[in-house]
Formats: C-alpha cells, sequence, structure tokens
C-alpha cells in the first residue's frame, strides 16, 4: 500500500511540472478512470480523474450547453437569447492565450465522454474560493499584487461579456493566486461594457495586446464555440476598453493608470 501511495503522490507531482501545451494534450488524450459530482455549480459539472499510465490528475468536465429565447431570473431581471455554454469556457480561454492572460486560466480543452461534448478544465486545488476569503476575512499579503489581478480579471470579463463572474468562480491558491474558472455566461452580443464602474487600472500588456486584437485572430482562436456576431461584439467592447483607459491616462497620467 505504501508503494502505491508513493506511485501516486509521484504522478500527481509529475503532473505540477507540465507546461500548458503538455497539460492541454493530457486532458485531451489521457483516460478518464474516475468521476463524482461537484457539490458547487448550478450547471452540474463533474469531477473526473485521468491518467495516461504515468501522470495522474484530475479535471472538471461540463457540458451545459443551454439556449433560451427568454430566459426571466428570479431577481426580475431579463436576458434575451441567453445562451449558458461550455463553449464559452473553450472560448475565453483560447481568447485568454491571445491576451496572455491564461496564467490566471487553467487550461480547457473540448473532450467528449460517456457521449456527451464539453469543457475538460485543469483541477485547481485551490485554498479558497472568493467568497470564502471575504467570509474568513482575509487579506493578501501582497495588497498591491492582489488589485493587480483584480484588475486583469475585471478588464478580461468585461472584454467577454461574462455575466456570471461571481465569488464562487474565483479561486484563490495558497500562494495568493487568483484564478478564473467557469465562463458558460459569457460572450454576450452586448456591444456595451457590462460594469465599466469597476474598470480602474489595466496591465500594460493587456491594453496593447486588447489593441492588436483582430476579428481573424480572434476568429481562428475560437471557432467553432463562438460566432460572427459574438466576435463582433467582443471587438466593439475592445474597442470601448481601449478608449476607456485611454481617455483615464490623459487625464490621469500613465503611470497611475497602466502597470506592468
Amino acid at each position: 500500500m505504501f508503494a502505491v501511495l508513493l506511485g501516486v503522490v509521484a504522478a500527481n507531482a509529475q503532473a505540477q511540472t507540465l507546461t500548458r501545451e503538455q497539460m492541454a494534450a493530457f486532458l485531451t488524450s489521457a483516460r478518464i478512470v474516475d468521476s463524482r459530482d461537484i457539490p458547487k455549480g448550478v450547471t452540474r459539472p463533474v469531477r473526473v480523474t485521468l491518467s495516461d499510465g504515468s501522470i495522474t490528475h484530475d479535471a472538471a468536465f461540463s457540458s451545459v450547453d443551454e439556449r433560451v429565447g427568454i430566459m426571466r431570473f428570479k431577481n426580475g431581471r431579463v436576458e434575451l437569447d441567453f445562451v449558458d455554454s461550455y463553449k464559452h469556457t473553450v472560448a475565453a480561454y483560447r481568447v485568454a492565450v491571445l491576451l496572455g492572460v491564461d496564467d490566471m486560466m487553467p487550461v480547457t480543452v473540448e473532450r467528449e465522454w460517456k457521449r456527451q461534448k464539453g469543457s475538460l478544465t485543469w483541477w485547481l486545488d485551490a485554498k479558497w474560493d472568493e467568497e470564502q476569503r471575504r467570509k474568513l476575512k482575509l487579506n493578501p499579503p501582497d495588497p498591491v499584487a492582489w488589485t493587480k489581478q483584480l484588475s486583469r480579471m475585471r478588464v478580461f470579463a468585461q472584454l467577454v461579456a461574462d455575466t456570471d463572474r461571481n465569488l464562487g468562480n474565483i479561486l484563490i491558491s495558497e500562494d495568493w493566486k487568483l484564478w478564473m474558472i467557469d465562463f458558460t455566461r459569457a460572450f454576450r452580443r452586448t456591444r456595451d461594457l457590462l460594469e465599466p464602474s469597476g474598470l480602474t487600472r489595466c496591465d500594460r500588456q493587456l491594453l496593447a495586446r486588447m489593441r492588436a486584437l483582430t476579428k481573424e485572430q480572434l476568429g481562428d482562436a475560437t471557432h467553432p464555440y463562438i460566432g460572427g456576431a459574438e466576435i463582433d461584439a467582443l471587438l466593439a467592447r475592445r474597442d470601448r476598453l481601449v478608449a476607456f483607459f485611454e481617455k483615464r491616462i490623459a487625464e490621469r497620467g500613465d503611470a497611475s493608470v497602466v502597470y506592468d
């Protein structure tokens, strides 16, 4: 038994040394050997265990793909052409790669399991989610670094029009690294920013990459998970984000708005 446990520990340790490209290949091809329900999440994701014979690691599988012409929420909000789809989580990860913020999102691929297609996301052993952190009244050891991470997340969420960036979808590792998960309700077709009041600063590299983003790049990266209407809306929001920060820089100065 001790030898078996050592083997499991070694396999898990090896998984942590993989590059993001190797993680994607593992998620795509490794055999799913176990599964269990995840207690959180309205879309009922499943935690699966994968193994390729030498590496063993878990992932979250979500096959939700719901479309409703008129969605009425309990709080009275109404949304037309409502979509809640695993495809948006895959597309969001691919947009994050284009923008260089994929280091804030676990690797995600599309995978078929039990005759259902869905998103398969590398499992993170997070210490808390943001809801737990607030309940415990925990403060980050480096407030400046934490604020920068929050700013990157907020800019990205506005860019992809994510309507469900709730506290449970923000994970925090023991070293206070912030991770964004679950973008099933992103890529709305609105051309306006959802919550511009939450925007204050922007990562310099992120701003530069947003400026340079093209329709062709987005189409190649996100096909077939989102269509032209979603891409056009994203680019319109991109223009608003860039204009917002350029105006803020003109008023307050580069150093107070953009950071490295």
